[in-house]
């Protein structure tokens, strides 16, 4: 290999020659990454033949540039560890004697050409110019400095300077100091990266259980002079065969697919995107496979991520295990045992098996772990003995391990804890006990979800849902859901909820419908675990039911007395209709910081209202809340000082089912600003901060037209809101009188400042009488393009068989509420009610229509087709 780089003299073509042959010798180091194949094997080597290609050029090039001979070339960071990837940048250090001034002209030159030549010869170089007193200065207040210094290594040049550089920088290091601030660091990077190895595109760098979390555990271990390798960690005693073994593996997956990234993506990416998971997947070898008879098919992306998921995790247990492990070895005076039982003692916070079998011994201690856990107050989390105890003890989780009766009562009483429940589940998820013991749950740990909904992977979400289930009963949480606090306030069973919440996604990934699989194995776990027949059939109740509730409120009319009186017998009671309530906002919740808004929690409120209102007995009478309605509108419109009977003229022009969609309060508004502009010829737009308490809430008043819904959606999508709803009604006069609650993607916390705008422009998009202007063409998200969804578009009349029911899924983007109106427009169908749910990156959209080419069937079809070519245009 080094016969292709003869010395470069100062010649231009010299110089390309040497790039030409570094760029040819790389690329044939890379070729085997081309190649398919799972196996890990030799990728270290790979790695350090691209370090040492990369020491070759370097020290070429300094030799050709007559640096003085007391100066020295050195290797930091992933370089100086020898672990060079296709694109990282070769990090080095120009080290320099003490006294030397790296800013004088006779030293700045030729470092400057030096460093030009790096980058001429086609090497991505990172360089800094210290003096070794420099050197330990910047170490000393900087910990980033400091670790990239930790694992340096000599290129080229004075052996002499770097032995001295390393003498006293080791002797400068404070292995106590750097373990805790690696250790912060690590939590605030994990804290970055979302907390979990789950996150759908994860950094297989930096995330939780990347290949940053192994270095922590080398840096932290070589700074306490326990050893600089994973065989040297075994001799020292700090980690055991076996745990080497596994970490040496998952490692090399790490390894394989950080460096498969870099090349596929021809530059540094360490993020496992949407757009790359299905090339490095198929680089592995895998494939995706077709729909088995259950309906089940697996995405070639899906058996990589889910072995990146395993990998991962791995990771996590035993980078916890070691660290805790080098602490106790640098502190061990303040590890006091104090026994908390025969079998456990609490050292500094942390449980500690008495022995290492323990667990091979006593299986039932496993979980009593986890009860000591949630029940001893000031136990904080697990010592590094008893975390490896658990990694050595998962063989005895087996059949008779879950069917052992002790073990079902000691589950049933983890759940049933007034505190901890949340931590001791996730500690259960990340030490593998959960899966092992829930079977039904091993089989999601690690599954992705592809439906632009849910940003974490299915084990995760269940536990999210859980923790939101759990703060409903926290006073120090009441603030975030009032609501769902007050009602949690009265309920008498929470672990009856948080059963559910385990298990209403538990079926996902196994074909058919996973609210009944999921229900089918609550009612196993039920069974087995001796919950009582009405706590058993409320539980499989809520995990069948669990997406009813949102998609009531999401896309039915809650003004429409036939649509709660359905719902209300599908629920049947109250107890019933609360859990599925707090089940349903702790699902939306847990789902994406994105998904849930006030204007869903206002819509899943008031349906929970109007339905408890029906079980209680108190049939809807349409006239009876009219008139209730329209009394309170009036106080409220007194207190304004609107002159007496002022609205009555706007009031005549109105219908049953205006008071029935709108609130005395929006009543009441619009009448205020409608009484004076009744029939009027100028379109009349008003804004005021959402009473749902968030985004604005629109009122429109204009001649109707075929249009002009069109019209409203185009200017909303220019302006860039996002329509959570809206509420369409055509008054006697002719006039449209409609509201629209929106929330701005650019500015959502101006609101106040936008009224005004939206009032004048709306009015000027209105009153245009040109022709609808093209929709805008903008980029689809990454994960739109990654995971399309076939558009649906369904047409059907409602109960009544008056008015028709549109009902559109497809994936979002902008502008496609604007094209869905457009088509509505040129067939004139009036909209009456537009029901508007973003799920992530989905949209379920629902409208309620009427016109008179809804009754013919060629015509249904040519709109039910022009809709499926608008949504499928991208």
């Amino acid at each position: 290999m080094s016969s292709r780089h003869p010395l470069p003299p100062s010649d231009s073509a010299s110089l390309h020659a040497l790039r030409d042959g570094y760029r040819q010798d790389k690329a044939a180091l890379l070729a085997r990454l081309h190649v398919p194949d799972a196996s890990t094997r030799g990728i270290r080597s790979l790695l350090r033949r691209l370090s040492a290609l990369a020491d070759t050029v370097l020290c070429r090039l300094w030799t050709h540039a007559q640096l003085p001979q007391s100066w020295a070339l050195v290797a930091v960071g992933g370089y100086g560890r020898a672990q060079l990837f296709p694109h990282s940048d070769v990090d080095v250090l120009l080290l320099l004697p003490d006294g030397t001034q790296a800013c004088a002209d006779e030293a700045r030159k030729p470092i400057e050409a030096f460093i030009g030549s790096c980058w001429d010869a086609g090497l991505e170089i990172g360089s800094s110019v210290r003096t070794t007193a420099e050197c330990l200065a910047e170490s000393a207040a900087d910990v980033t400095v400091q670790t990239a210094l930790l694992e340096s290594r000599l290129v080229c040049g004075s052996a002499a300077l770097f032995e001295d550089f390393r003498r006293r920088y080791d002797a400068q290091m404070d292995p106590r100091a750097f373990l805790v601030a690696k250790t912060l660091e690590m939590r605030q990077r994990h804290t970055k990266y979302e907390d979990t190895p789950y996150a759908l595109e994860p950094n297989c760098k930096e995330s939780p259980g990347g290949l940053r979390d192994l270095q922590i555990i080398l840096w932290a271990a070589r700074a306490a002079g326990l050893g600089r390798t994973w065989r040297e960690l075994e001799a020292s005693g700090l980690a055991t065969p076996f745990e080497v073994r596994q970490i040496e593996r998952n490692e090399a997956l790490l390894f394989l697919i950080r460096a498969r990234l870099h090349v596929l993506a021809e530059r540094r990416e360490d993020r496992l995107v949407f757009d790359l998971q299905t090339a490095v997947a198929e680089a592995f070898g895998y494939r995706s496979t077709a729909p088995d008879g259950r309906g089940l098919a697996m995405r070639a992306s899906e058996t990589l991520m889910r072995r990146y998921y395993w990998a991962a995790k791995a990771v996590s247990q035993l980078s916890q295990i070691l660290l805790l492990g080098i602490e106790e070895r640098l502190n061990p005076s303040t590890h006091e045992l104090r026994p908390i039982n025969p079998r456990f003692f609490e050292k500094a916070g942390l449980i500690e098996v008495a022995s290492d079998d323990l667990y091979e011994k006593h299986p039932h201690a496993i979980l009593e772990t986890f009860l000591l856990y949630e029940s001893t107050l000031g136990l904080k989390d697990l010592s590094a003995r008893t975390l490896r105890a658990l990694y050595n003890a998962r063989a005895v989780m087996d059949r008779r391990f879950r069917h052992d009766p002790a073990n079902r009562a000691l589950f049933m009483q983890i759940l049933r804890q007034p505190r901890g429940i949340t931590h001791a589940m996730r500690l259960m998820n990340q030490t593998s006990v959960l899966g092992r013991y829930l079977w039904p749950f091993r089989r999601i740990v690690g599954q992705m979800q592809h439906d632009l909904f849910h940003v974490y992977t299915v084990d995760q979400h269940i536990l999210m849902v859980l923790r939101n289930m759990r703060r409903f009963f926290m006073a120090e949480h009441a603030h975030e859901y009032p609501f769902c606090s007050q009602l949690a306030a009265g309920w008498d069973k929470p672990w009856i909820l948080y059963v559910a919440a385990l298990f209403h996604d538990i079926g996902k990934g196994r074909g058919g419908d996973h609210s009944q699989i999921g229900a089918q194995e609550a009612r196993h776990f039920c069974r087995q675990h001796g919950v009582e027949r009405e706590d058993a059939r409320l539980i499989e109740f809520l995990v069948a039911e669990h997406l009813t509730m949102s998609q009531v409120a999401q896309k039915q009319d809650l003004s429409d007395p036939g649509v709660i009186a359905a719902f209300a017998r599908r629920v049947g009671n109250e107890r019933y209709l609360t859990a599925l309530y707090l089940l349903t906002v702790a699902d939306i919740r847990g789902t994406s910081p994105k998904v849930w808004n006030a204007w869903k929690g206002k819509l899943l409120e008031d349906l929970y209202r109007a339905t408890l209102r029906m079980l209680g007995g108190r049939a809807p009478d349409a006239a009876a809340e009219i008139e209730a309605r329209k009394r309170e509108a009036l106080i409220l419109l007194a207190l304004s000082a609107l002159p007496h009977e002022a609205h009555k003229r706007l009031w005549g022009t109105l219908d049953v089912s205006y008071f029935m969609r709108h609130e005395a309060p929006d009543i009441a508004w619009h009448t205020r600003h409608l009484s004076r502009h009744v029939g009027s010829t100028r379109a009349i737009v008003r804004a005021r901060l959402s009473l749902a308490g968030e985004g604005l809430e629109v009122l429109v008043y204009a001649p109707d037209r075929a249009d002009l819904f069109a019209r409203i959606c185009g200017y909303f999508d220019r302006a860039g809101f996002s329509i959570l709803d809206a509420r369409v009604h055509t008054a006697r006069n002719g006039h449209a009188l409609d509201t629209f609650q929106v929330v701005a993607s650019s500015q959502p916390g101006a609101y106040r400042e936008l009224i005004h705008m939206v009032e004048s422009d709306l009015q000027r998009a209105i009153e245009d009488q040109g022709a609808l202007p093209e929709p805008a063409r903008r980029r689809v998200s990454r994960r739109v393009k990654s995971f399309p969804i076939a558009p649906r578009v369904t047409l059907r009349p409602d109960e009544q068989a008056q008015r028709w029911l549109i009902s559109i899924s497809a994936s979002d983007r902008a502008g496609l509420l604007y094209m869905v109106a457009r088509v509505l427009s040129r067939h004139g169908l009036n909209v009456q009610l537009a029901k508007v749910s973003t799920l992530g990156e989905r949209v379920e959209d629902t409208f309620l229509v009427q016109g008179p080419e809804l009754q013919s069937n060629a015509q249904q079809i040519r709109i039910e087709t022009e809709l499926l070519q608008a949504l499928a245009d991208q």
